[in-house]
């Protein structure tokens, strides 16, 4: 098993990018990010431009590769092959996980899939079509996503208790709420704001990340 498998298996703390625009910071706080303790960064932007993304994510694979953190990308499976990315997440309503597995091998590349659910029903159909693993949420209400309704700590709990799969507790999770989120059975947090609209990324991935290790160590020694 090579060092990204190990990170893919043992990873708990996954930052999101939600760029608005090229901001000439956006790399140096995805590098911060990485050196607090974050073990995927997503590249995410909603408004970017294909070739400032393409090359945003070049650099970006470039600090993974440094750090031996992964580096996935959302919803654009051509723009993480372009980049070297190690993972794309895909939405609800995006390519299907088998039809972004054939892209991949087409170019000789491998992929971990990631895919947004927001019930038990659609967490199970992602398991089904082949999912490396899911998120879960928003578990709290997030203006990354101002038009979908929070799913809040339930969903978290039936996460917990009937996905055996990697999964990741998502949407509106920072330093303030990720205790609820842990003490619903979440091992695995994704989060946007709270690293990347923080003064100092570094610091607040690393308390985050600190969190959730001394969170699965009790739950260890409980098991």
């Amino acid at each position: 098993m090579g060092w990204r498998e190990e990170v893919f298996k043992d990873f708990r703390l996954y930052a999101v990018t939600d760029l608005r625009a090229e901001e000439p910071g956006a790399l140096r706080k995805i590098e911060q990010a990485y050196r607090g303790g974050t073990d995927i960064v997503q590249l995410r932007s909603k408004v970017l431009s294909d070739v400032a993304l393409i090359r945003l994510g070049l650099k970006t694979a470039k600090l993974a590769a440094k750090y031996k953190k992964l580096f996935f990308v959302n919803d654009r499976v051509d723009l993480a092959l372009v980049t070297g990315a190690d993972g794309v997440h895909l939405g609800q309503d995006d390519m299907t996980i088998p039809a972004a597995r054939k892209l991949a091998a087409r170019m000789g590349h491998k992929l971990w899939i990631g895919k947004s659910t927001h019930s038990l029903r659609q967490a199970f159909a992602a398991v089904k079509e082949g999912a490396d693993y899911i998120g879960v949420g928003p578990v709290f209400p997030t203006p990354t996503k101002p038009n979908a309704n929070s799913v809040g700590l339930q969903y978290v709990r039936q996460a917990a208790l009937r996905i055996q799969i990697p999964w990741v507790a998502i949407g509106g999770i920072d330093l303030k709420n990720i205790f609820q989120v842990t003490a619903a059975g979440a091992t695995r947090i994704a989060v946007v704001r709270a690293i990347f609209a923080a003064k100092e990324p570094e610091i607040v991935a690393r308390k985050l990340k600190n969190v959730l290790l001394r969170h699965c160590e009790r739950s260890e020694a409980i098991a």
